[in-house]
């Protein structure tokens, strides 16, 4: 797995951003490539923003035991799988905008860097490691832009 704190791989993160267009279309799954870029803008939402809810402790349990697995394991996601409620998109979101939050979020991710995330709390799963939120932010971030074909 990449390792998102790298600058060279923000840095190729965002390159492949940046070739992303309003009209870009998806590979597989119903998302608007704007409303992808708002997408992946949710995990650091909930890092940065405080603006979504923080599971409770037995919601925690269960979201550990049935998906902290999928999320923070290195195996890819698979085509038009589910996700939580707080990461669906269902209005028509800004390109331009949500690409900008979306590089600003990842530069801001690389530049507090892996220590600052070792032990963090995340809103669903409680601590994770800095490697768990590597996965998490890179695996979630790939996957999208695969989708979209860059």
């Amino acid at each position: 797995m990449k390792n998102i704190f790298e600058p060279e791989i923000t840095e190729g993160v965002i390159s492949r951003i940046n070739k992303l267009k309003p009209e870009t279309q998806r590979n597989w799954g119903k998302m608007t490539v704007s409303q992808m870029l708002a997408h992946c803008c949710v995990p650091y939402e909930m890092v940065y923003d405080n603006i979504h809810p923080i599971a409770g402790e037995l919601k925690t349990f269960f979201m550990k035991l049935l998906i902290k697995n999928t999320v923070v394991g290195t195996k890819p996601y698979k085509h038009n799988s589910p996700t939580a409620p707080a990461f669906y998109i269902k209005d028509e979101r800004d390109f331009e905008k949500e690409k900008g939050r979306l590089v600003t979020y990842l530069k801001k991710t690389q530049e507090l860097g892996s220590d600052y995330f070792d032990g963090k709390k995340s809103n669903s799963f409680g601590k994770l490691t800095d490697s768990e939120w590597n996965v998490l932010f890179y695996k979630h971030i790939d996957h999208h832009l695969t989708q979209f074909g860059v």
